[in-house]
Protein backbone atom coordinates (compact mmCIF):
# COMPACT_ATOMS: atom_id res chain seq x y z
CA UNK A 1 0.00 0.00 0.00
CA UNK A 2 0.65 3.39 -0.33
CA UNK A 3 0.58 6.31 1.68
CA UNK A 4 -0.77 9.22 -0.08
CA UNK A 5 -0.84 13.03 1.56
CA UNK A 6 -3.61 14.96 -1.03
CA UNK A 7 -3.40 18.70 0.16
CA UNK A 8 -6.52 19.69 1.74
CA UNK A 9 -7.55 16.45 2.20
CA UNK A 10 -7.01 13.32 4.92
CA UNK A 11 -3.61 10.80 4.34
CA UNK A 12 -5.14 8.06 2.24
CA UNK A 13 -3.81 4.32 1.57
CA UNK A 14 -3.85 3.15 -1.72
CA UNK A 15 -2.87 -0.23 -3.86
CA UNK A 16 0.37 0.72 -5.92
CA UNK A 17 -0.60 1.58 -9.48
CA UNK A 18 -3.80 3.49 -8.48
CA UNK A 19 -4.87 6.36 -10.71
CA UNK A 20 -5.19 9.90 -9.70
CA UNK A 21 -8.46 9.38 -11.32
CA UNK A 22 -9.74 6.94 -8.71
CA UNK A 23 -7.97 8.97 -5.83
CA UNK A 24 -10.16 12.02 -6.65
CA UNK A 25 -13.26 9.63 -6.77
CA UNK A 26 -12.65 8.49 -3.86
CA UNK A 27 -12.24 11.98 -2.33
CA UNK A 28 -15.54 13.15 -4.33
CA UNK A 29 -13.86 15.71 -5.97
CA UNK A 30 -13.54 16.50 -9.31
CA UNK A 31 -10.07 18.16 -10.19
CA UNK A 32 -8.66 18.23 -14.10
CA UNK A 33 -4.98 17.23 -12.87
CA UNK A 34 -2.79 16.96 -10.08
CA UNK A 35 1.15 17.78 -9.12
CA UNK A 36 2.88 14.86 -7.81
CA UNK A 37 5.12 16.00 -5.56
CA UNK A 38 5.48 19.03 -7.64
CA UNK A 39 5.49 17.77 -10.84
CA UNK A 40 2.44 18.03 -13.50
CA UNK A 41 0.66 14.88 -14.07
CA UNK A 42 -2.50 14.00 -15.43
CA UNK A 43 -5.53 12.09 -13.24
CA UNK A 44 -4.79 8.90 -15.47
CA UNK A 45 -1.23 8.96 -14.10
CA UNK A 46 -0.69 5.88 -11.82
CA UNK A 47 0.42 6.11 -8.38
CA UNK A 48 3.98 4.24 -7.67
CA UNK A 49 5.57 5.37 -4.84
CA UNK A 50 4.16 7.17 -1.59
CA UNK A 51 3.72 10.63 -2.66
CA UNK A 52 2.44 14.03 -1.80
CA UNK A 53 -0.34 15.66 -4.34
CA UNK A 54 -1.70 18.55 -5.21
CA UNK A 55 -5.31 18.39 -6.80
CA UNK A 56 -5.95 21.49 -9.57
CA UNK A 57 -9.15 23.46 -10.34
CA UNK A 58 -9.84 25.13 -13.07
CA UNK A 59 -8.47 28.66 -10.85
CA UNK A 60 -5.25 27.37 -11.46
CA UNK A 61 -3.37 28.15 -14.55
CA UNK A 62 -1.54 24.85 -15.00
CA UNK A 63 -5.08 23.31 -14.94
CA UNK A 64 -6.77 25.98 -17.42
CA UNK A 65 -3.92 25.32 -19.87
CA UNK A 66 -4.67 21.55 -19.85
CA UNK A 67 -8.37 22.38 -20.47
CA UNK A 68 -7.91 24.85 -23.42
CA UNK A 69 -5.87 22.05 -25.23
CA UNK A 70 -8.57 19.08 -24.35
CA UNK A 71 -11.45 21.90 -25.80
CA UNK A 72 -9.23 22.48 -29.15
CA UNK A 73 -8.46 18.77 -29.19
CA UNK A 74 -12.23 17.82 -28.75
CA UNK A 75 -13.09 20.91 -31.59
CA UNK A 76 -10.71 19.68 -33.98
CA UNK A 77 -12.20 16.47 -33.77
CA UNK A 78 -15.30 17.58 -34.49
CA UNK A 79 -14.61 19.66 -37.50
CA UNK A 80 -13.02 16.09 -38.55
CA UNK A 81 -16.08 14.41 -37.96
CA UNK A 82 -18.08 17.27 -39.90
CA UNK A 83 -15.89 18.15 -42.43
CA UNK A 84 -13.14 15.17 -43.14
CA UNK A 85 -11.39 17.63 -46.04
CA UNK A 86 -11.18 20.74 -44.14
CA UNK A 87 -8.20 22.39 -42.31
CA UNK A 88 -8.90 24.22 -38.87
CA UNK A 89 -5.94 26.31 -37.29
CA UNK A 90 -6.55 27.51 -33.82
CA UNK A 91 -4.89 31.48 -32.75
CA UNK A 92 -5.10 33.18 -29.63
CA UNK A 93 -7.17 35.90 -29.67
CA UNK A 94 -9.25 39.03 -28.22
CA UNK A 95 -10.66 39.00 -25.04
CA UNK A 96 -8.73 36.14 -23.63
CA UNK A 97 -10.34 33.67 -26.38
CA UNK A 98 -9.12 31.45 -29.01
CA UNK A 99 -9.98 32.12 -32.87
CA UNK A 100 -10.70 29.02 -35.09
CA UNK A 101 -10.37 29.17 -38.93
CA UNK A 102 -11.45 26.38 -40.82
CA UNK A 103 -9.92 26.62 -44.97
CA UNK A 104 -10.97 24.08 -47.67
CA UNK A 105 -14.55 23.96 -46.42
CA UNK A 106 -17.21 24.77 -49.17
CA UNK A 107 -19.57 27.42 -48.61
CA UNK A 108 -16.64 28.93 -45.83
CA UNK A 109 -18.14 30.05 -42.00
CA UNK A 110 -21.24 30.68 -41.72
CA UNK A 111 -23.63 30.86 -38.46
CA UNK A 112 -25.19 27.46 -39.71
CA UNK A 113 -21.71 26.04 -39.56
CA UNK A 114 -20.50 26.99 -36.43
CA UNK A 115 -23.86 25.66 -34.83
CA UNK A 116 -23.37 22.21 -36.42
CA UNK A 117 -19.64 22.43 -34.91
CA UNK A 118 -20.78 23.16 -31.37
CA UNK A 119 -23.68 20.66 -31.77
CA UNK A 120 -20.96 17.87 -32.28
CA UNK A 121 -18.59 19.19 -29.39
CA UNK A 122 -21.80 19.15 -27.27
CA UNK A 123 -22.13 15.57 -28.66
CA UNK A 124 -18.56 14.60 -27.79
CA UNK A 125 -18.50 15.85 -24.67
CA UNK A 126 -21.75 14.23 -23.23
CA UNK A 127 -20.91 11.02 -24.56
CA UNK A 128 -17.29 11.00 -22.46
CA UNK A 129 -15.38 9.43 -24.60
CA UNK A 130 -12.05 8.45 -22.79
CA UNK A 131 -8.83 10.41 -24.03
CA UNK A 132 -5.73 7.94 -23.60
CA UNK A 133 -2.23 8.71 -24.67
CA UNK A 134 -0.20 6.10 -26.47
CA UNK A 135 3.38 6.19 -28.01
CA UNK A 136 4.32 6.22 -31.58
CA UNK A 137 7.66 6.58 -33.07
CA UNK A 138 8.40 8.61 -35.82
CA UNK A 139 7.50 7.40 -38.89
CA UNK A 140 4.38 5.88 -37.59
CA UNK A 141 3.42 9.53 -36.68
CA UNK A 142 4.34 10.70 -39.96
CA UNK A 143 1.65 8.14 -41.60
CA UNK A 144 -1.39 8.84 -39.25
CA UNK A 145 -0.47 12.79 -39.56
CA UNK A 146 -0.37 12.07 -43.35
CA UNK A 147 -3.98 10.17 -43.75
CA UNK A 148 -5.34 13.00 -41.37
CA UNK A 149 -4.12 15.73 -43.60
CA UNK A 150 -2.33 17.19 -41.12
CA UNK A 151 1.51 18.31 -43.32
CA UNK A 152 1.86 21.05 -41.09
CA UNK A 153 2.64 18.78 -38.06
CA UNK A 154 4.42 15.93 -40.74
CA UNK A 155 6.52 18.95 -41.44
CA UNK A 156 7.55 20.11 -38.22
CA UNK A 157 8.35 16.20 -37.12
CA UNK A 158 11.64 16.56 -38.99
CA UNK A 159 12.94 18.77 -36.65
CA UNK A 160 12.05 16.41 -33.86
CA UNK A 161 15.18 15.49 -31.82
CA UNK A 162 13.49 12.13 -30.45
CA UNK A 163 13.10 8.72 -31.61
CA UNK A 164 9.33 8.64 -30.04
CA UNK A 165 6.25 11.04 -29.64
CA UNK A 166 3.30 10.91 -27.38
CA UNK A 167 0.09 10.99 -29.21
CA UNK A 168 -3.83 11.33 -27.63
CA UNK A 169 -6.55 8.94 -29.06
CA UNK A 170 -9.88 9.57 -29.03
CA UNK A 171 -12.59 7.26 -31.00
CA UNK A 172 -10.07 6.60 -33.27
CA UNK A 173 -9.04 10.67 -33.76
CA UNK A 174 -5.44 11.75 -32.70
CA UNK A 175 -3.45 14.48 -32.27
CA UNK A 176 -1.19 16.65 -29.79
CA UNK A 177 -1.31 19.56 -28.54
CA UNK A 178 1.93 20.36 -26.65
CA UNK A 179 -0.09 19.17 -22.90
CA UNK A 180 -0.96 17.06 -20.85
CA UNK A 181 -4.91 16.43 -21.26
CA UNK A 182 -8.25 15.37 -19.08
CA UNK A 183 -9.01 12.27 -19.18
CA UNK A 184 -12.23 12.31 -20.92
CA UNK A 185 -14.42 14.63 -23.58
CA UNK A 186 -16.89 14.64 -20.23
CA UNK A 187 -14.61 16.97 -18.68
CA UNK A 188 -14.73 20.21 -20.98
CA UNK A 189 -18.57 20.95 -20.54
CA UNK A 190 -17.95 25.37 -20.05
CA UNK A 191 -16.73 27.06 -23.31
CA UNK A 192 -18.80 29.42 -25.44
CA UNK A 193 -18.26 29.53 -29.41
CA UNK A 194 -19.87 32.10 -31.89
CA UNK A 195 -18.89 33.02 -35.25
CA UNK A 196 -16.43 36.16 -35.43
CA UNK A 197 -14.80 37.82 -38.27
CA UNK A 198 -13.44 34.88 -40.73
CA UNK A 199 -13.79 32.51 -38.55
CA UNK A 200 -15.60 31.58 -34.64
CA UNK A 201 -14.75 32.21 -31.15
CA UNK A 202 -14.20 29.78 -28.55
CA UNK A 203 -14.33 31.21 -24.82
CA UNK A 204 -12.67 28.76 -22.39
CA UNK A 205 -12.58 29.32 -18.09
CA UNK A 206 -10.02 31.12 -16.98
CA UNK A 207 -7.60 30.95 -14.08
CA UNK A 208 -7.50 35.10 -13.14
CA UNK A 209 -11.15 34.78 -13.63
CA UNK A 210 -11.30 32.09 -10.72
CA UNK A 211 -11.99 29.59 -13.21
CA UNK A 212 -15.08 31.22 -15.26
CA UNK A 213 -15.42 32.18 -18.61
CA UNK A 214 -14.79 36.37 -18.62
CA UNK A 215 -17.12 38.36 -20.82
CA UNK A 216 -15.79 38.84 -24.45
CA UNK A 217 -15.17 42.45 -25.04
CA UNK A 218 -14.13 42.96 -28.83
CA UNK A 219 -11.60 45.08 -28.43
CA UNK A 220 -11.22 46.18 -32.27
CA UNK A 221 -8.46 48.33 -31.73
CA UNK A 222 -6.71 44.98 -30.43
CA UNK A 223 -8.34 42.85 -33.27
CA UNK A 224 -6.57 45.17 -35.99
CA UNK A 225 -3.56 44.40 -34.66
CA UNK A 226 -3.74 40.88 -34.49
CA UNK A 227 -5.59 40.60 -38.12
CA UNK A 228 -2.12 42.92 -38.85
CA UNK A 229 0.13 39.90 -37.35
CA UNK A 230 -1.76 37.67 -38.83
CA UNK A 231 -1.33 38.91 -42.31
CA UNK A 232 2.12 39.78 -42.33
CA UNK A 233 2.82 35.95 -41.02
CA UNK A 234 0.53 34.93 -44.16
CA UNK A 235 2.23 36.94 -46.68
CA UNK A 236 6.36 36.01 -45.40
CA UNK A 237 4.72 32.23 -44.72
CA UNK A 238 6.26 33.04 -40.90
CA UNK A 239 3.08 31.24 -39.15
CA UNK A 240 5.12 28.15 -37.90
CA UNK A 241 7.58 26.85 -36.47
CA UNK A 242 8.59 24.40 -39.40
CA UNK A 243 8.49 27.50 -41.97
CA UNK A 244 10.74 29.85 -39.68
CA UNK A 245 13.03 26.63 -39.95
CA UNK A 246 13.39 27.09 -43.55
CA UNK A 247 14.46 30.18 -43.48
CA UNK A 248 16.74 29.56 -40.79
CA UNK A 249 18.54 26.35 -42.63
CA UNK A 250 19.29 28.79 -45.75
CA UNK A 251 21.93 32.22 -44.97
CA UNK A 252 20.58 34.20 -47.78
CA UNK A 253 17.18 33.66 -47.19
CA UNK A 254 17.66 33.78 -43.26
CA UNK A 255 19.36 37.36 -43.74
CA UNK A 256 16.55 38.60 -46.33
CA UNK A 257 14.03 37.43 -43.02
CA UNK A 258 15.56 39.44 -40.81
CA UNK A 259 15.85 41.84 -42.49
CA UNK A 260 12.08 41.91 -43.63
CA UNK A 261 11.16 41.40 -40.19
CA UNK A 262 13.04 44.42 -38.76
CA UNK A 263 11.69 46.57 -41.47
CA UNK A 264 8.47 46.02 -40.48
CA UNK A 265 8.93 47.48 -36.93
CA UNK A 266 10.51 50.34 -39.15
CA UNK A 267 7.93 50.95 -41.48
CA UNK A 268 5.45 51.14 -38.66
CA UNK A 269 7.48 53.29 -36.41
CA UNK A 270 7.13 55.60 -40.04
CA UNK A 271 3.71 55.40 -39.92
CA UNK A 272 2.98 56.03 -36.26
CA UNK A 273 5.32 58.82 -36.63
CA UNK A 274 3.84 60.66 -39.37
CA UNK A 275 0.48 60.31 -37.84
CA UNK A 276 1.81 62.26 -34.74
CA UNK A 277 3.30 64.88 -37.26
CA UNK A 278 0.01 64.83 -38.67
CA UNK A 279 -1.23 66.58 -35.67
CA UNK A 280 1.67 68.35 -34.06
CA UNK A 281 -0.12 70.93 -33.58
CA UNK A 282 -2.68 69.43 -31.37
CA UNK A 283 -0.51 66.50 -29.62
CA UNK A 284 1.66 67.30 -26.66
CA UNK A 285 2.47 64.11 -24.82
CA UNK A 286 2.69 60.66 -25.99
CA UNK A 287 2.05 58.51 -23.58
CA UNK A 288 3.88 54.72 -24.24
CA UNK A 289 2.73 50.99 -21.95
CA UNK A 290 2.65 47.72 -22.68
CA UNK A 291 2.92 44.88 -20.58
CA UNK A 292 6.56 43.31 -19.13
CA UNK A 293 8.72 42.57 -21.92
CA UNK A 294 7.21 44.25 -24.61
CA UNK A 295 9.94 46.57 -25.68
CA UNK A 296 8.52 49.87 -24.59
CA UNK A 297 12.23 51.55 -23.59
CA UNK A 298 13.73 50.52 -27.46
CA UNK A 299 10.14 51.46 -28.82
CA UNK A 300 10.54 54.66 -27.21
CA UNK A 301 14.25 56.19 -28.28
CA UNK A 302 13.01 54.44 -31.81
CA UNK A 303 9.95 56.53 -31.69
CA UNK A 304 11.78 59.93 -30.80
CA UNK A 305 14.09 59.33 -33.60
CA UNK A 306 11.38 58.70 -36.60
CA UNK A 307 10.42 61.58 -35.17
CA UNK A 308 13.45 63.87 -35.17
CA UNK A 309 14.04 62.55 -38.72
CA UNK A 310 10.16 64.26 -39.37
CA UNK A 311 11.12 67.67 -37.96
CA UNK A 312 10.18 66.72 -34.26
CA UNK A 313 12.47 67.14 -31.62
CA UNK A 314 10.63 65.58 -28.26
CA UNK A 315 11.95 64.78 -24.99
CA UNK A 316 11.70 61.93 -23.02
CA UNK A 317 10.31 62.41 -19.16
CA UNK A 318 10.76 58.78 -17.12
CA UNK A 319 7.40 58.07 -15.51
CA UNK A 320 10.24 56.20 -12.63
CA UNK A 321 11.36 59.18 -11.07
CA UNK A 322 8.13 59.70 -9.81
CA UNK A 323 7.54 57.11 -7.62
CA UNK A 324 7.19 58.74 -4.56
CA UNK A 325 9.50 57.66 -0.83
CA UNK A 326 9.29 53.58 -0.84
CA UNK A 327 7.99 54.12 3.04
CA UNK A 328 4.88 55.51 1.40
CA UNK A 329 3.92 53.45 -0.99
CA UNK A 330 0.95 51.34 -0.83
CA UNK A 331 1.62 47.47 0.51
CA UNK A 332 0.58 44.15 -1.68
CA UNK A 333 -0.94 40.99 0.00
CA UNK A 334 2.32 40.01 1.43
CA UNK A 335 3.02 43.36 3.36
CA UNK A 336 5.55 44.75 0.81
CA UNK A 337 5.80 47.86 -1.03
CA UNK A 338 3.81 47.41 -4.43
CA UNK A 339 5.83 49.37 -6.89
CA UNK A 340 3.27 48.50 -9.68
CA UNK A 341 0.53 50.13 -8.06
CA UNK A 342 -0.57 53.49 -9.38
CA UNK A 343 -0.87 55.46 -6.03
CA UNK A 344 3.08 54.24 -5.46
CA UNK A 345 3.20 57.03 -7.70
CA UNK A 346 3.74 60.96 -7.00
CA UNK A 347 0.04 61.29 -9.30
CA UNK A 348 -0.30 65.23 -8.21
CA UNK A 349 3.37 66.20 -8.73
CA UNK A 350 3.67 64.42 -12.43
CA UNK A 351 0.77 66.05 -13.38
CA UNK A 352 1.52 69.50 -12.34
CA UNK A 353 5.30 68.71 -13.98
CA UNK A 354 3.53 68.02 -17.35
CA UNK A 355 1.12 70.46 -17.59
CA UNK A 356 3.29 73.07 -16.62
CA UNK A 357 5.58 72.00 -18.96
CA UNK A 358 3.26 72.24 -21.46
CA UNK A 359 2.24 75.60 -21.02
CA UNK A 360 6.01 76.44 -21.39
CA UNK A 361 6.88 77.12 -18.00
CA UNK A 362 10.80 75.89 -16.80
CA UNK A 363 10.20 73.13 -14.19
CA UNK A 364 12.56 70.61 -12.12
CA UNK A 365 12.51 66.69 -12.75
CA UNK A 366 12.48 64.54 -9.78
CA UNK A 367 15.13 61.91 -9.99
CA UNK A 368 14.29 58.48 -7.81
CA UNK A 369 17.26 57.11 -6.33
CA UNK A 370 16.24 53.17 -6.45
CA UNK A 371 18.96 51.91 -4.16
CA UNK A 372 18.06 54.52 -1.06
CA UNK A 373 14.14 54.98 -1.88
CA UNK A 374 14.56 58.24 -2.36
CA UNK A 375 13.52 61.65 -3.97
CA UNK A 376 16.38 63.78 -5.14
CA UNK A 377 16.64 67.06 -7.91
CA UNK A 378 16.86 66.68 -11.08
CA UNK A 379 17.65 68.65 -14.57
CA UNK A 380 15.72 72.14 -15.22
CA UNK A 381 13.38 72.19 -18.41
CA UNK A 382 11.19 73.80 -19.96
CA UNK A 383 9.52 72.77 -24.13
CA UNK A 384 8.71 74.52 -27.08
CA UNK A 385 5.00 74.49 -28.27
CA UNK A 386 6.24 72.45 -30.92
CA UNK A 387 8.25 70.07 -29.15
CA UNK A 388 6.10 66.65 -27.52
CA UNK A 389 6.53 64.46 -24.35
CA UNK A 390 6.92 61.32 -24.38
CA UNK A 391 6.24 59.35 -21.32
CA UNK A 392 6.65 55.37 -21.25
CA UNK A 393 5.39 53.03 -18.57
CA UNK A 394 2.84 50.54 -17.08
CA UNK A 395 0.55 53.58 -16.17
CA UNK A 396 1.11 55.97 -19.01
CA UNK A 397 -2.22 54.83 -20.76
CA UNK A 398 -3.80 55.28 -17.64
CA UNK A 399 -5.60 59.16 -17.29
CA UNK A 400 -5.96 59.22 -14.02
CA UNK A 401 -1.63 59.84 -14.48
CA UNK A 402 -2.36 62.64 -17.00
CA UNK A 403 -5.36 64.09 -15.87
CA UNK A 404 -4.69 67.48 -16.40
CA UNK A 405 -4.01 67.26 -19.93
CA UNK A 406 -7.04 67.12 -22.42
CA UNK A 407 -7.25 64.00 -24.45
CA UNK A 408 -7.05 66.10 -27.89
CA UNK A 409 -3.44 66.71 -26.30
CA UNK A 410 -2.46 62.88 -25.77
CA UNK A 411 -1.93 60.86 -28.33
CA UNK A 412 -1.87 56.92 -26.51
CA UNK A 413 0.21 54.09 -27.29
CA UNK A 414 0.00 49.85 -27.10
CA UNK A 415 3.27 48.33 -27.38
CA UNK A 416 2.98 44.28 -26.99
CA UNK A 417 4.06 41.33 -29.59
CA UNK A 418 1.55 39.76 -31.15
CA UNK A 419 2.78 36.77 -32.47
CA UNK A 420 0.62 34.36 -34.69
CA UNK A 421 3.28 32.07 -34.89
CA UNK A 422 2.11 28.46 -34.17
CA UNK A 423 3.83 24.88 -33.19
CA UNK A 424 1.46 23.69 -36.11
CA UNK A 425 -2.03 24.95 -37.02
CA UNK A 426 -3.55 23.14 -34.00
CA UNK A 427 -1.16 24.82 -31.54
CA UNK A 428 -0.83 28.47 -30.93
CA UNK A 429 2.59 29.83 -29.50
CA UNK A 430 1.19 32.02 -26.61
CA UNK A 431 2.07 35.26 -26.57
CA UNK A 432 2.47 35.36 -23.04
CA UNK A 433 4.99 32.74 -22.86
CA UNK A 434 7.20 34.98 -25.72
CA UNK A 435 7.36 38.10 -23.16
CA UNK A 436 7.99 35.24 -20.46
CA UNK A 437 11.47 34.08 -22.57
CA UNK A 438 12.37 37.41 -23.14
CA UNK A 439 12.46 38.34 -19.73
CA UNK A 440 14.29 35.12 -18.65
CA UNK A 441 17.14 36.01 -21.65
CA UNK A 442 17.09 40.04 -20.43
CA UNK A 443 17.25 38.99 -16.62
CA UNK A 444 19.67 36.86 -16.97
CA UNK A 445 21.94 38.86 -19.03
CA UNK A 446 21.31 42.05 -17.08
CA UNK A 447 20.38 41.30 -13.46
CA UNK A 448 22.83 37.98 -13.35
CA UNK A 449 19.19 36.12 -12.39
CA UNK A 450 18.46 32.53 -13.23
CA UNK A 451 15.29 31.43 -14.92
CA UNK A 452 13.93 30.13 -12.16
CA UNK A 453 14.52 33.96 -10.34
CA UNK A 454 12.09 35.46 -13.04
CA UNK A 455 9.78 32.71 -13.37
CA UNK A 456 8.99 33.22 -9.58
CA UNK A 457 8.32 36.95 -9.81
CA UNK A 458 6.03 36.02 -12.85
CA UNK A 459 2.66 35.53 -11.52
CA UNK A 460 2.85 38.72 -9.56
CA UNK A 461 3.95 40.55 -12.58
CA UNK A 462 0.58 39.20 -14.77
CA UNK A 463 -1.55 40.30 -11.98
CA UNK A 464 -0.29 43.11 -12.42
CA UNK A 465 -1.30 43.50 -16.12
CA UNK A 466 -4.53 42.67 -15.66
CA UNK A 467 -4.67 45.03 -13.26
CA UNK A 468 -2.96 47.89 -14.59
CA UNK A 469 -2.24 47.41 -18.39
CA UNK A 470 -4.84 45.64 -20.27
CA UNK A 471 -8.50 47.39 -19.11
CA UNK A 472 -6.73 50.48 -20.91
CA UNK A 473 -5.20 49.49 -23.74
CA UNK A 474 -8.86 49.71 -25.69
CA UNK A 475 -8.28 53.27 -25.39
CA UNK A 476 -5.00 53.46 -27.67
CA UNK A 477 -4.95 56.28 -30.99
CA UNK A 478 -2.13 52.78 -32.07
CA UNK A 479 -1.30 49.53 -31.30
CA UNK A 480 2.53 48.62 -32.84
CA UNK A 481 3.47 44.62 -32.54
CA UNK A 482 6.94 44.65 -31.19
CA UNK A 483 7.21 41.21 -32.48
CA UNK A 484 9.84 40.35 -34.87
CA UNK A 485 8.97 36.81 -36.47
CA UNK A 486 12.93 35.13 -36.34
CA UNK A 487 13.26 35.71 -32.48
CA UNK A 488 12.44 32.50 -31.81
CA UNK A 489 15.33 30.98 -33.05
CA UNK A 490 17.78 33.83 -31.58
CA UNK A 491 16.25 34.03 -27.85
CA UNK A 492 16.81 29.84 -27.84
CA UNK A 493 20.21 30.24 -28.10
CA UNK A 494 19.84 31.97 -24.17
CA UNK A 495 17.09 30.54 -22.89
CA UNK A 496 16.99 26.96 -23.76
CA UNK A 497 20.21 26.07 -21.54
CA UNK A 498 18.66 27.71 -18.94
CA UNK A 499 15.45 26.02 -18.97
CA UNK A 500 16.65 22.30 -19.77
CA UNK A 501 19.01 23.10 -16.34
CA UNK A 502 15.88 23.24 -14.34
CA UNK A 503 15.44 20.06 -12.05
CA UNK A 504 12.73 18.05 -12.27
CA UNK A 505 11.70 18.76 -8.34
CA UNK A 506 11.62 22.02 -8.96
CA UNK A 507 8.77 23.44 -8.21
CA UNK A 508 9.65 25.81 -12.06
CA UNK A 509 10.12 22.60 -13.74
CA UNK A 510 6.35 22.44 -14.94
CA UNK A 511 6.72 26.35 -16.68
CA UNK A 512 9.85 25.59 -17.95
CA UNK A 513 9.02 22.18 -19.39
CA UNK A 514 5.99 23.84 -21.54
CA UNK A 515 8.22 26.25 -23.36
CA UNK A 516 11.11 23.65 -23.84
CA UNK A 517 8.46 21.59 -25.29
CA UNK A 518 8.30 23.98 -28.16
CA UNK A 519 11.23 26.17 -28.41
CA UNK A 520 13.60 22.81 -28.65
CA UNK A 521 11.80 22.49 -32.62
CA UNK A 522 13.05 25.97 -33.62
CA UNK A 523 16.40 26.08 -35.55
CA UNK A 524 19.18 28.08 -33.96
CA UNK A 525 19.62 31.90 -35.38
CA UNK A 526 22.99 33.68 -34.99
CA UNK A 527 22.68 36.46 -32.63
CA UNK A 528 25.25 38.28 -34.84
CA UNK A 529 22.50 38.84 -37.46
CA UNK A 530 20.53 40.59 -35.21
CA UNK A 531 20.66 44.63 -35.83
CA UNK A 532 22.29 46.75 -33.30
CA UNK A 533 19.07 49.48 -33.20
CA UNK A 534 16.54 45.84 -33.11
CA UNK A 535 14.36 46.05 -30.43
CA UNK A 536 15.25 42.34 -29.78
CA UNK A 537 18.56 43.61 -28.20
CA UNK A 538 17.23 45.01 -25.44
CA UNK A 539 16.95 41.75 -24.24
CA UNK A 540 20.00 39.79 -25.92
CA UNK A 541 22.11 42.62 -25.45
CA UNK A 542 24.31 44.89 -27.61
CA UNK A 543 21.92 47.43 -28.07
CA UNK A 544 23.85 50.89 -29.36
CA UNK A 545 20.66 52.34 -27.19
CA UNK A 546 22.33 51.45 -24.08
Amino acid sequence: MLKINVLGHKELQVKNHTTLLEVSKMLGIKPYAAKVNRRMRELNSRLLSDADVEFLYLNNSDAVRIYEAGLRFVVAMAIKNLYPDANVSFNYNVSRSVLAIIRNLEGGISENVVNQIKAEVDRIVKADYPITRKLFNLEEATILYENQGNCDKVKLLQFREEEYVNLYECQGYVNYMYALMVPSTGYLTEYNMFPYGAGFIIQYPRAEANGTIPPFYHAPTFAKALRDAARWGKRTKGTAIANMNEYALNKHDLIDFVNMCEIKHTNELHELASQIVEKRNEVRLITIAGPSSSGKTTFSMRLRITLMSLGLKPVMISIDDYYKPRSEAPLDEFGQPDLEHIESLDIERFNNDISRLINGEKVTLPRYDFKRGIITDGPTISVDSDTPIIIEGIHALNDRLTSKVPRNQKYKIYIAPQTQLHIDDHNPISITDLRLLRRIVRDSKYRNAPATETMGMWPSVRRGEFRWIYPYQEGADFVFNTELSYEFGVLKRFALPQLQAIPRDSKYFIMANRLVKFLKYFVDIPEELVPCNSLLREFIGGSCFH
